[in-house]
């Protein structure tokens, strides 16, 4: 894992951007994975702040979101393919045919698994994902793979826990009906992108980081599968970075990459 400890959340926005702009460089027709969620809203104002200055296009770009709420259409206002749309699609270049979320609002539990198998195989289909955004739960949970996920999964449907569903209640109005379970990626299907990026702000997020990076692997840290993961970045704030053990020594080795990056190792000892 890289660890990127920053300022603050408009920090970790500007830097994730900066990195998924690089990635499009590379390679017009990326296959982004894409995340729902209060963090990476900063991102995509940043995202479609570059696009309006012609500095980004997503002409050529396909995209696949990690979830979507079981039990609600797609048109409701707190469906995920509703977020991305009012968040990010309807403001930048790319063609919504392009654009896939798990369809989730179906009839029986049949019909779910079919659409799960459909949506690894579109990913496969794609090329797989050329760069995945993540965010992470307070339970240490990422898409919707709740702790005892394991850590091999694929796209499924999964009971959200009681905390996750505590902290979405706020979205949905009094009364109102609050989907108990999803459709997500899951977290085998989330190592196999071939890069990620994980963003996480607040101190809300302390345990959690914490636990992802410091702690075992586990299955009760779905989050922590990530050690595994040979190309991910944990781009961080400095309240989110208030629990680790370990934060200077990664603050000392961002400055140490970065300095490598910039001069070469021939001028590394130079007096």
């Amino acid at each position: 894992m890289r660890i990127v400890i920053l300022p603050n959340a408009s920090n970790v926005a500007q830097f994730a951007a900066d990195a998924l702009a690089a990635q499009l460089s590379i390679k017009a027709e990326s296959v982004l994975g894409l995340a729902t969620g209060s963090t990476p809203v900063a991102l995509y104002n940043e995202l479609i702040a570059r696009y309006q200055r012609a500095e980004l296009s997503f002409k050529e770009v396909m995209s696949f979101n990690l979830d979507e709420y079981i039990g609600i259409k797609t048109s409701h206002n707190q469906s995920y393919r509703s977020f991305m749309n009012q968040h990010l699609f309807e403001h930048i270049n790319i063609d919504i045919n392009n654009t896939y979320v798990p369809e989730a609002y179906l009839p029986s539990k049949a019909a779910l698994l079919d659409s799960a198998l459909a949506y690894e195989a579109k990913i496969a289909a794609a090329g797989g994902i050329d760069l995945q955004i993540l965010g992470i739960g307070i339970n240490g949970h990422i898409g919707f793979n709740e702790p005892s996920s394991s850590l091999v999964s694929r796209t499924r449907v999964k009971t959200l826990s009681q905390s996750t569903v505590a902290a979405n209640k706020r979205f949905f109005k009094e009364g109102e009906f609050q989907p108990y379970l999803a459709l997500t990626m899951g977290i085998g299907t989330i190592l196999d992108s071939r890069q990620i990026l994980l963003l996480a702000t607040g101190e809300n997020k302390a345990n959690a980081v914490k636990a992802m990076i410091e702690g075992p692997l586990s299955a009760m840290v779905p989050a922590s599968a990530l050690q595994q993961h040979g190309n991910t970045c944990i781009i961080i704030d400095e309240a989110a970075a208030s629990q680790l053990t370990l934060k200077e020594y990664y603050q000392w080795s961002e400055r140490q990459q970065s300095l490598l990056a910039k001069t070469g190792l021939g001028h590394m000892h130079e007096d």
